[in-house]
């Protein structure tokens, strides 16, 4: 069955505590997503503050505080960064469910997958790691990695860090592929998800759908999320 995450970019810590509450008890797994103002050209929380000084973010890896409501959802990072790797134990001390690699962001593809191949295995039994492409990345680089993680992201446009671009033509086809050739592959899509499109992306076998835009720029959020998880 595939499951609908709605998708957090925001600049200030204050804006992502009002999405999450008003995602309470509407849904389980929320996608928070990090960018750095250096692999992407915007800047998320808590770069826009201070980075990994910024006071809140210091709150939680120092076990002051938590994540908004960490109790009642499960946090999924998309980690739009250029050290995910360097600052892997700093993000895992924000308490995620999965942490999701982009994989144009790494300079050497051997010590990426060397990387995932040493994690700890208390890691890898609670915490799912996932691979992100563009349209643009090479599917053979991103098959030879898929049995490395526990899930694919395949990204909607290869204009990241950003809510409402258009989906690209190119991600469908690429979706598609991988269904076909890698099987029991689990396979998110983010960036470009609407209404419109959704229905043929689920049919070309999306297993999760991150939706961001979808979500908050409609009149009426509520029903917006609604119909998104009607749908699948």
């Amino acid at each position: 069955m595939a499951f609908i995450t709605p998708a957090i970019l925001e600049k200030d810590f204050s804006e992502i505590k009002n999405k999450l509450t008003f995602l309470r008890s509407r849904t389980k797994c929320v996608q928070i997503d990090f960018c750095d103002g250096i692999f992407v050209p915007n800047r998320s929380w808590p770069f826009t503050s201070g980075g990994f000084n910024d006071v809140d973010f210091r709150k939680i890896i120092n076990e002051e505080a938590g994540l908004p409501f960490w109790q009642e959802f499960d946090f999924e990072f998309d980690l739009m960064v250029a050290d995910a790797m360097e600052n892997f134990d700093v993000y895992m001390k924000l308490g995620p469910k999965r942490m999701i690699f982009h994989l144009s962001a790494q300079k050497n593809i051997s010590e990426f997958e060397h990387f995932l191949e040493s994690l700890d295995m208390y890691v890898r039994d609670h915490t799912e790691m996932g691979l992100a492409f563009r349209p643009s990345d090479d599917l053979a680089i991103v098959s030879c990695l898929s049995h490395r993680v526990d899930f694919l992201q395949c990204m909607g446009s290869d204009n990241m860090g950003r809510q409402g671009e258009i989906f690209s033509n190119q991600a469908l086809e690429n979706l598609k592929t991988l269904k076909r050739d890698l099987s029991g592959v689990v396979v998110s899509v983010d960036i470009g998800v609407n209404l419109d499109n959704a229905p043929d992306i689920l049919s070309a076998g999306a297993d999760r759908l991150a939706v961001g835009s979808g979500i908050w720029k409609s009149p009426d959020p509520i029903e917006a999320l609604q119909t998104f998880q009607s749908l699948v």
